[in-house]
């Protein structure tokens, strides 16, 4: 079955390149063309921004899908309108990364590629999830699904350390172990203090793979993970003499609802517009 053109939009709120290389997914792939290939579960979409706008081609089932995946509900006009308000420094993060959108991503396969994600950078994090979809994961027309976290977990340490995962692999057989016999809805019915307290329980989770996880796969816009990248912004911009472990909870403070997506504009815009691009993840 061949891609049909399932939706465009304007690219002044949706940036392809800017949404799916700021450290938020890893399961992408750009094309010489520009283009860009995008994996979710089993699912698969091209993305195309030429002219001033965005179109996405999947199969004709999948359509929905990837108009939620792509947040396109989401008004971030108002979103952009509002954080650019805030300060001097806000502004100009908002303005450079207006094409970022927080994607709605599949809880499960947000959780092993974050604990992969951890002290590592987005090449050898793709490799690695590569590497597992293809060994473990379903072929379709597209590539290979994610796998099942009950394929995941009959595997062994050794499996996730041939795949490269490094001291990662234990923890991904745990949790995998874990998730076995939980009940993931369960953190989606629980507020982000919970959720997290939760998140932190899994094997290979601390507290910014933990925010990771609540804002790229659980949606929850009161979170800030905080890496070195937004370290030097709380220095350079916001300096009140937190230590590091209390600036987290001094952003979502500071940003409320908005802190993730705030956390987003501030990250790209140091990494991208201040800094040389490393492409290191969060």
């Amino acid at each position: 079955m061949d891609l049909t053109l399932a939706f465009t939009c304007p690219d002044e709120y949706f940036n392809v390149r800017d949404t799916l290389e700021c450290g938020q997914i890893f399961r992408y792939k750009r094309n010489a063309d520009g283009s860009y290939g995008v994996f979710s579960q089993d699912k698969y979409a091209l993305a195309v921004q030429s002219g001033g706008q965005v179109s996405v081609y999947t199969l004709p089932q999948d359509r929905d899908y990837f108009v939620r995946f792509f947040d396109l509900d989401t008004d971030y006009s108002a979103k952009v309108k509002r954080i650019s308000a805030l300060s001097p420094v806000m502004n100009e993060a908002a303005q450079y990364g207006k094409g970022i959108r927080i994607l709605n991503q599949d809880l499960t396969e947000t959780i092993f590629g974050f604990i992969i994600s951890a002290n590592n950078n987005i090449k050898r994090i793709q490799l690695i999830i590569e590497r597992l979809c293809a060994a473990l994961g379903k072929r379709n027309q597209f590539g290979y699904a994610f796998p099942t976290v009950e394929t995941m977990a009959r595997q062994t340490v050794d499996f996730y350390t041939q795949l490269g995962a490094g001291y990662r692999d234990r923890y991904l057989l745990q949790t995998a172990q874990t998730l076995l016999n939980y009940d993931v809805d369960a953190l989606r019915r629980s507020d982000s203090a919970q959720a997290r307290k939760q998140l932190l329980s899994f094997a290979g989770v601390g507290p910014k793979v933990a925010d990771c996880i609540l804002l790229f796969g659980l949606k929850r816009g009161d979170v800030f993970p905080v890496d070195t990248w937004l370290k030097k912004v709380y220095h350079q911009y916001f300096e009140q003499g937190h230590k590091d472990a209390e600036i987290s909870s001094f952003f979502c403070n500071l940003f409320g609802a908005d802190a993730g997506l705030c956390q987003q504009y501030l990250f790209y815009f140091e990494r991208n517009h201040r800094q040389n691009d490393t492409n290191t993840v969060q």
